[in-house]
């Protein structure tokens, strides 16, 4: 019965697609950019009362990430067949997954971090 079950494991591995690992990367980041963007501009909303700096930091954070992962993920769709079976760009994906997490749960904090500052400078 385990060597059936080692067979069919075998059968059953997915190809390594670069392109479509990246593609779910990106959609994932941008499911937790979303949540992220929401809890920490909701936060600074009630914290900070009447102001329009939180509003100004939720459409800068938006305006933030799409460009990033649209790059990321065009960069990796340039692959051919070949290049996005290709166990040698392991390095790179790691890298470019790396960045795109980073920003993903970094910049909501970082930005709104930032308008918190300046909102408290200016009033």
């Amino acid at each position: 019965m385990a060597e059936l079950w080692r067979v069919r494991r075998a059968t059953a591995a997915k190809p390594l697609n670069w392109r479509k690992r990246m593609s779910d990367n990106i959609a994932f980041a941008l499911l937790v950019y979303t949540g992220l963007q929401i809890f920490v501009t909701m936060t600074a909303l009630r914290a900070e009362g009447p102001s329009m700096l939180p509003y100004l930091a939720l459409v800068i954070l938006v305006i933030a990430i799409v460009p990033w992962c649209r790059r990321f993920e065009r960069r990796w769709n340039k692959l051919t067949e070949s290049q996005a079976a290709d166990p040698a760009l392991a390095r790179y994906f790691r890298r470019d997954v790396a960045l795109l997490w980073l920003l993903a749960i970094g910049l909501p904090f970082a930005i709104t971090g930032l308008f918190r500052l300046l909102g408290a400078l200016f009033t």
